[in-house]
């Protein structure tokens, strides 16, 4: 079965995990777009203010469906980055509450800007709303910051065969930037 899909969302919301327990029950490739990005030399630099890596996404693109065109499995994409590229048949946000997701990036000993650009773009939906630019419809996002692994694993499985959908829209967390400003 030739299927792409991609796994995105703000960092610390579970993608990494959730993709590769995915991989295994589904018995699948898992393409992690930084490691691609990385072992391609896709790095153009390292932000200095912000402290993260400058990706060429242009060039991330056309490796993706380079790999994209010579399979003809089930393939899972993750990273976020992952909803910039072309080809994805389907597209989930995995999306938590910003305070759930202050404490997984401090956890990471993220800098308070870095939190902060983050938390705010996780309430915003900015993975969301750059995902949906480009797919339309073929985006999902789920609420993550409640469930378990295996209950995620569980409803990714279900969504990539449609048996179940997750619309764009229900997922809203702007009451919390809203009180923090």
């Amino acid at each position: 079965m030739k299927k792409t899909i991609f796994i995105s969302g703000t960092p610390c919301t579970g993608k990494t995990t959730v993709s590769e327990g995915l991989s295994d029950k589904l018995e699948c490739r898992l393409v992690k777009i930084n490691d691609l990005a990385i072992e391609n030399d896709f790095v153009l630099g390292i932000d200095e203010n912000k402290g993260y890596k400058i990706i060429d996404v242009d060039r991330l693109n056309e490796k993706v469906n380079e790999i994209i065109s010579n399979s003809n499995e089930l393939l899972i994409f993750e990273g976020h980055l992952a909803h910039l590229c072309d080809g994805a048949d389907k597209v989930f946000v995995l999306r938590v509450h910003p305070d759930i997701l202050r404490s997984r990036l401090e956890g990471r000993d993220y800098s308070e800007s870095k939190i902060h650009e983050n938390l705010e773009a996780e309430a915003m939906g900015v993975c969301t709303a750059e995902a949906y630019d480009i797919y339309g419809e073929n985006v999902q996002e789920i609420d993550v910051g409640e469930l378990g692994i295996g209950e995620i694993i569980d409803l990714l499985e279900d969504a990539i065969f449609d048996r179940i959908t997750f619309p764009v829209g229900e997922v809203d967390f702007m009451d919390w930037l809203i009180t923090q400003h």
